[in-house]
């Protein structure tokens, strides 16, 4: 799990902004659920599901943004 998390924020700024288009978003999300598993965050595996579904359709204009901005997704961990 560690190293899944490890391997998506040493990607370039152009992959993470590819990895937020519509489609692609899904992997967000999954990378959303690693993080809150490896962290034993109940909570946030609970929202990472639910990030499964949602993210594709919705937050993905989300994700570009804070990754332009920040680098990385927005997560509550």
């Amino acid at each position: 799990m560690n190293s899944i998390i490890k391997a998506f924020d040493r990607l370039p700024l152009l992959v993470k902004v590819i990895f937020a288009l519509p489609v692609l978003d899904i992997l967000w999300g999954f990378y959303r659920l690693c993080r809150s598993i490896h962290h034993k965050n109940v909570l946030g595996i609970v929202l990472g599901i639910l990030m499964l579904v949602l993210c594709p359709t919705i937050l993905w204009i989300l994700d570009i943004i804070t990754i332009l901005l920040s680098g990385r997704v927005l997560w509550i961990d």
